[in-house]
């Protein structure tokens, strides 16, 4: 998808190594944190190095952190909109809050729980937006019936055989009846979200 996306010129990418705006002479990034604790936190001067040199004015500087705003379709959608983001990938026990506090225009999460690093959710992060980018996806129609994107997730899909193992495809697909078959899947979506997500609902 980031192949395609970047062929079909509808995505620039570009990923940086923080050691390159270090100037010390063992390159560090990261230190022990003030008033003790375990682990370390990443350094302001690289950070602010790096993204100020990199920033335009049509910049947002997104943080990918557990402590940020847990991300979704509705955010995917907005950021696709987004001209120029720089994205930190948090590490070690965070990074220093005067990035946060000065830099940063959004903090964001993949969800409730902790990964090894920032870059592992920043793929996550770019690739529900780069799939939104026009031109990227085969059908312009897939995004639209994404799970999430009408606010519930996706009905059953079946491809062939019609007949697999004594188990048969619901009659109404192979039916040719579009209007039928829509109003099956919308029934579906919402039964599927009531019983995988009802929180969707609330």
């Amino acid at each position: 998808m980031m192949g395609r996306a970047q062929e079909a010129r509808a995505l620039e990418l570009h990923i940086h190594n923080l050691r390159d705006w270090t100037s010390d002479r063992h390159h560090i990034v990261d230190d022990a944190p003030f008033g003790g604790g375990p682990g370390m936190v990443m350094k302001p001067e690289p950070i602010f190095a790096a993204v100020e040199s990199l920033q335009t004015d049509a910049s947002t500087v997104v943080l990918m952190t557990p402590q940020g705003r847990r991300f979704d379709q509705r955010m995917a959608q907005e950021f696709s909109t987004a001209k120029h983001l720089i994205i930190i990938c948090g590490h070690y026990e965070g990074v220093d809050h005067r990035v946060i506090e000065q830099l940063v225009t959004a903090e964001i999460s993949i969800g409730d729980y902790v990964v090894t690093n920032g870059a592992i959710a920043a793929v996550v992060f770019v690739d529900a937006i780069v799939r939104l980018l026009p031109g990227v996806l085969g059908h312009e129609q897939s995004a639209a019936d994404d799970s999430f994107a009408g606010g519930l997730l996706e009905a059953p899909q079946y491809t062939r055989p019609a007949e697999f193992r004594g188990w048969k495809v619901p009659e109404i697909l192979l039916s040719g009846h579009h209007a039928a078959i829509a109003e099956w899947r919308k029934r579906e979506a919402e039964r599927r979200t009531r019983q995988n997500r009802p929180d969707l609902l609330q």
